[in-house]
């Protein structure tokens, strides 16, 4: 059952990228993040009423606490990241490359987890990486300007330029 979970998981993901870079168009990707992390929150502690487990939030261990807000944290930084290629890069070639994650994930597993490698997991690890840098070292699609500079418009009327210009 797990598989069809990942699988699902998977596609999931595929589409938040498409979604998001769609998303991103005419916004800072900072403030795209943001977005999607209210709904994310919404979503989450939604979840934690529905099934109930908002009294077991008090029998989380100290140690427990710890790594879920290490992990929070990092993901945090992981989806501004990912954002902000998106930005500036193709969603075909940025997320092949975000997902490089998985072999990192697996060694990690190896190092910390104390998990054991199968050469069937180094294999399939190694041909991920090696299929995400083909893709990212791939040739660009040729895109005509569209008056974007990294990733944000410039109509001056983003955070991003301290004096905004007059639209005429």
């Amino acid at each position: 059952m797990w598989v069809f979970f990942a699988l699902l998981a998977a596609m999931v993901s595929a589409s938040v990228v498409t979604l998001s870079k769609a998303g991103i168009k005419n916004v800072p990707p900072s403030l795209a993040f943001a977005v999607q992390a209210v709904l994310i929150i919404l979503v989450a502690w939604g979840t934690v009423l529905w099934e109930g487990l908002l009294p077991d939030i008090g029998k989380i261990e100290r140690r427990s606490w710890v790594f879920l807000i290490a992990a929070g944290v990092l993901t945090a930084a992981s989806s501004l990241l990912s954002f902000r290629a998106l930005s500036i890069g193709d969603a075909s070639r940025v997320s092949p490359l975000t997902n490089v994650a998985l072999v990192f994930s697996v060694v990690l597993a190896a190092v910390f987890l104390k998990e054991k490698l199968t050469w069937q997991v180094m294999l399939g690890a190694a041909l991920m990486a090696s299929g995400a840098i083909v893709i990212a070292m791939a040739k660009p699609s040729e895109k005509t300007d569209t008056g974007k500079k990294n990733g944000r418009p410039e109509s001056g009327t983003t955070i991003y330029e301290s004096k905004p210009t007059a639209r005429v």
